[in-house]
């Protein structure tokens, strides 16, 4: 088989994803591109084969919508996501991706917002589709992707390229362009949609390239959102950089066997998810049981290749971490197993490219140094802003919003942090994430969260004290946490909150911490599509009980 060999012609920054495409589609002709497992049966789709479908698509849309038209893409993660997502841009067009586990009232206001002409949709789950096909108009050109069993009456993907003379040009697609508008998942309000250009995708992966080596030996496992920057920059970019493949998951059912199946080169995990796998290792293996066995000298380099093999994971060679905070023992416990994380730092503003850890150069609890060809500096109220060709070219139809985030070319993350003498940065909070106590005392949630967060039983926690005198914590609890005794769990909690107080100054102390009765999720509308909680969700739903939970003494309550 034809390999494809990286040179500094072919990994060129400037170098759209068409471009990389085309070269894979040539070099590595036969070579399997995606792998879609459809009611538990494997499909493929060779470069070759993918590259047909693609340009199948690419014709009948350059045929009926005009170059810069807005196509919506509403799907979870599939092979026709990614086709879909080439097509879009082969025939000049922008790709609009929403979340597929949002809301009618969502996809309304997005394909409104973004003017898009038309939308491609396709794996989704019933109960979502039920929801959001409401938002979507009854004249908008919709098309149905794939055999994923949606239930739709629209136009299909499989119709069009039966009859469709496939595009035979090969267009390589303007570098100084837009390639998407990416709406941000509303932590505070309305989305936005980030205006990102081909160039700052291609500089983004171009440098991730630079400190990983991407190569077509690699396996990606695709399952994170697609609509999403970071699955959007390293996955669709970077089996391109490379000529890899692809290997998605079926279902949170499958996920587990679907993950050992792919045994992925590269794997891109949120700290929940990493909880999650430590909380089924434990399960089996007790925490003092499993240092034993693994500190002995044959046996346990034997225990952690079965570990790592039952994850889906010995494969691995670049294993991620980002978006939110990930607890530093726990960072250390996987060390221990032999599985190096790495935690990353982005944003959809900057596409997904500012600061990283990186083989030789890793410390925990920090998200690393910043990346090649990014600048940073620190405002006086230590706000972190970046600057780098990767960064957004505003928001679509905001110029009062972009003008307030962009400022000189540097990009204002809303993040707060600080650089060690080493240049590894920590981020400490967010700028506007700080609330005042009736002591008039301001408070940051986030640090404070962090901590709270190394306790395997807390799965979600959100630090608040509009109006009382001192913060209170409140949690939800882990699936570990359900298998144990409350009078267990709750003694562990209350160990916890002492140590956690321990180190806080004193108008940070929290009075309690409060078990919530109902877990926080997409659906109840508490966290976004990225599982970020919505603070202003917390204090708008709960902070008329704030007062009553904080009276009452100190320590651990049930709601």
């Amino acid at each position: 088989m034809a390999t494809l060999t990286k040179t500094k012609e072919t990994v060129d920054t400037l170098t759209t994803s068409l471009e990389k495409f085309y070269r894979c589609e040539s070099k590595l002709a036969d070579k399997v591109f995606l792998h879609q497992p459809i009611a538990g049966q494997w499909y493929t789709w060779t470069y070759k084969q993918a590259g047909q479908e693609i340009r199948k698509m690419a014709a009948y849309l350059k045929e009926n919508f005009s170059p810069g038209a807005k196509i919506a893409l509403l799907s979870r993660n599939c092979a026709h996501w990614i086709m879909a997502d080439l097509a879009i841009n082969m025939a000049g067009c922008i790709n609009v991706p929403l979340y597929p586990n949002t809301n009618r009232g969502t996809v309304s206001y997005v394909l409104d917002h973004s003017e898009s002409e038309a939308l491609l949709v396709g794996k989704m789950l019933d109960s979502d589709w039920q929801e959001m096909r409401n938002g979507v108009p009854e004249n908008l050109a919709t098309i149905k992707m794939g055999g994923y069993g949606l239930d739709a009456d629209y136009k299909t993907w499989e119709s069009i390229c039966e009859t469709q003379a496939p595009l035979e040009e090969s267009p390589k697609g303007d570098i100084n362009g837009d390639q998407t508008i990416i709406y941000t998942s509303g932590t505070t309000g309305k989305p936005k949609g980030v205006v990102i250009g081909a160039s700052s995708l291609s500089f983004s992966i171009a440098q991730f390239d630079l400190i990983f080596d991407l190569n077509e030996n690699d396996r990606f496992f695709s399952y994170l959102p697609l609509s999403h920057i970071a699955e959007r920059m390293l996955i669709t970019q970077g089996v391109l950089i490379g000529g890899s493949s692809i290997h998605f998951a079926e279902s949170l059912d499958t996920f587990a066997d679907n993950l050992k199946y792919a045994r992925p080169t590269i794997f891109l995990a949120v700290p929940r998810i990493w909880t999650k796998f430590q909380m089924g290792v434990l399960a089996k293996f007790p925490p003092s049981r499993l240092k034993l066995l693994t500190s002995l000298p044959i046996l346990g380099n034997v225990i952690k290749k079965k570990i790592k093999e039952a994850l889906g994971l010995d494969a691995a060679r670049v294993t991620l971490t980002g978006a939110a905070p990930m607890p530093v023992s726990m960072l250390e416990w996987y060390k221990k197993l032999g599985i190096q994380i790495f935690d990353v730092y982005g944003m959809t503003e900057n596409s997904a490219l500012s600061h990283a850890n990186r083989p030789g150069n890793c410390k925990f609890g920090t998200v690393g140094k910043v990346m090649l060809g990014v600048e940073m500096k620190l405002t006086e109220d230590g706000e972190i802003c970046v600057k780098s060709p990767a960064n957004m070219k505003g928001y679509y139809k905001m110029p009062e919003k972009t003008a307030d985030t962009l400022k000189d070319g540097w990009l204002h993350t809303g993040d707060k942090g600080v650089i060690d003498s080493e240049g590894y940065v920590k981020i400490t909070g967010r700028v506007k994430d700080l609330f005042k106590t009736s002591k008039a005392k301001y408070v940051a949630p986030n640090p404070i969260e962090q901590k709270l967060s190394a306790n395997p039983f807390i799965e979600q926690v959100c630090v608040v004290g509009n109006g009382i005198p001192q913060p209170i914590a409140l949690v939800v609890l882990s699936e570990a946490a359900g298998e144990k005794e409350q009078e267990e769990v709750k003694e562990s909690l209350a160990e916890t909150l002492k140590d956690v107080n321990a180190t806080l100054e004193h108008h940070e102390i929290l009075q309690k911490i409060v078990v919530m009765k109902e877990d926080w999720t997409v659906e109840n509308g508490v966290l976004t599509p990225t599982l970020k909680i919505k603070r202003n969700e917390v204090d708008q739903r709960f902070e008329s009980d704030y007062e009553n939970w904080y009276a009452g003494g100190k320590g651990v309550v049930y709601q």
